[in-house]
């Protein structure tokens, strides 16, 4: 197949090149995701042993999320570092009252900077693109500012389908995965996190993947399980034996109801609303 990539794209990771040359040494808020990785690929390639990957661990992240992130990083050969965040131990993180994305961003940028001073790296990067300028739900943008991490993909004015075209071209495996946020996103904004919803809500997404879901979401709603998923997948899970296996293992990890989202996947569903919503 022949791989498309616009002029505009190629001349964009020139420039992000540049960017990336100009910072010396860096740190990338590494999650494994399409973003963070073609960002990490690029800077791997333009400054070599003078970049590190830092990997954040905490229990919002799923455990093949984290295998998969480290496994891309072993094959790159990358320089990765995980770091532990403890935003589960802020009580106010734990109330989930709208500024959750601040406080793991903010925690998150405090160890990456912690992490800068100790092994003498100039910047820290992540990967907020040109898209991200439009979600209102990304508070984790305030958090960076505070911090003076740069966000080099939008200074280069990338947009998410030219990095997936560029990830394509350089073959990384994220070039189409698809679109992923933390396990804390799963819970509705003013209900309390806990482990356990985190533990059912991760078990509930496994089990979509296994059956072969590409976008999907398992919502928590006290013991009711709201599944967000592709709306051209819909028939395909509604086939009788399908629903019955989700509805009995949804069932088997603790939820009482199992329900299907009709308005289909869609980002920040859980996020508070808004006067206009």
């Amino acid at each position: 197949m022949t791989e498309t990539v616009s002029a505009s794209a190629r001349e964009k990771e020139e420039r992000l090149k540049t960017l990336l040359r100009g910072y010396g040494t860096l740190a990338i808020a590494y999650s494994g995701g399409v973003d963070s990785t073609y960002l990490a690929d690029v800077a791997h390639e333009t400054l070599g042993a003078g970049v590190r990957m830092l990997l954040a661990d905490s229990p919002s992240l799923p455990r093949s999320e984290l295998e998969e992130a480290r496994e891309i990083a072993r094959s790159r050969n990358w320089h990765l570092v995980v770091i532990e965040t403890e935003e589960f131990s802020n009580e106010t993180f734990l109330r989930n009252d709208g500024n959750r994305c601040y406080i793991c961003k903010d925690e998150l940028f405090t160890r990456m900077r912690r992490y800068a001073e100790e092994n003498r790296i100039a910047v820290l990067a992540y990967g907020e693109t040109a898209d991200d300028l439009a979600d209102p739900t990304r508070l984790g943008k305030l958090a960076a500012g505070e911090h003076k991490v740069a966000a080099p993909l939008l200074e280069a004015g990338l947009v998410k389908e030219e990095i997936r075209q560029l990830s394509r071209r350089r073959g990384l495996p994220t070039w189409n995965k698809a679109s992923f946020a933390c396990l804390s996103s799963r819970i509705p904004a003013g209900t309390p996190l806990t482990i356990d919803a985190l533990n059912k809500v991760e078990r509930a997404e496994e089990f979509l993947k296994t059956l072969g879901f590409r976008q999907y979401r398992a919502r928590h709603h006290g013991d009711l399980c709201r599944i967000e998923i592709d709306p051209d997948d819909f028939d395909r899970l509604m086939q009788p034996e399908t629903r019955k296996r989700i509805v009995e293992e949804i069932r088997r990890i603790g939820y009482r109801h199992v329900t299907l989202d009709l308005a289909g996947y869609c980002t920040g569903s859980t996020a508070p609303l808004t006067p206009s919503s």
